[in-house]
């Protein structure tokens, strides 16, 4: 079981309607240590990438993009899920479904932070269905830009976003795959994952 795992196992809580409940460390309070690690694995698996550029979706994947931000010394662009006034010039807009939220969103990136010369690597805290990478994959393709992989902290592998993702051709590393999760126990089943 990897650092990941073990926490997962330690504190996160399972709720009704398979909802995996991690705020006391990854998206409300937030370990940074542990983030330190996530950052240093993605920077680990994605080496040999000319990565310039990450980005992420608001909100829970900005702290873990801003983490590993400083293990690949590239700046973080985040999608915006709303409209602001301090929002100016041509944007890109994707629509993405909530999983968590169970509603639609436009997210919104300025076109002066994404362009045909960069090499992103996209980071987001939880996988499941894969409207939210689908919506930034979007964004990245129409800046002209160029995914070089997927990092997501926690993969639900009963949901079909992994493998809609990963049909898609990209290098898609999540670091810890749930396959299942109890309820009733408390327990969870994780993807047993070849050491990269």
């Amino acid at each position: 079981m990897n650092f990941l795992e073990e926490r997962i196992v330690k504190d996160g809580i399972i709720t009704e309607g398979n909802v995996l409940k991690v705020d006391s460390f990854l998206n409300h309070q937030m370990d940074i240590q542990l983030f330190d690690q996530i950052g240093a694995e993605f920077k680990r698996r994605f080496e040999e990438k000319p990565i310039n550029k990450i980005l992420t979706i608001e909100a829970s994947g900005i702290g873990i993009a801003c983490v590993a931000a400083q293990h690949f010394k590239v700046p973080v662009v985040f999608a915006k899920k709303t409209q602001s006034i301090n929002l100016e010039g041509e944007m890109y807009v994707a629509e993405v479904e909530s999983f968590t939220h169970r509603c639609k969103n436009q997210v919104i990136v300025s076109q002066k932070f994404l362009s045909e010369d960069d090499h992103v690597l996209i980071i987001d805290d939880f996988l499941a269905n894969g409207c939210a990478l689908q919506g930034l994959i979007q964004i990245v393709q129409s800046a002209g830009a160029t995914v070089e992989g997927i990092g997501i902290v926690i993969e639900k592998g009963f949901q079909a976003g992994g493998s809609i993702i990963r049909n898609l051709g990209y290098q898609l590393e999540s670091l810890a795959i749930v396959d299942a999760m109890d309820e009733k126990t408390g327990t969870f089943v994780f993807r047993e994952q070849k050491e990269k």
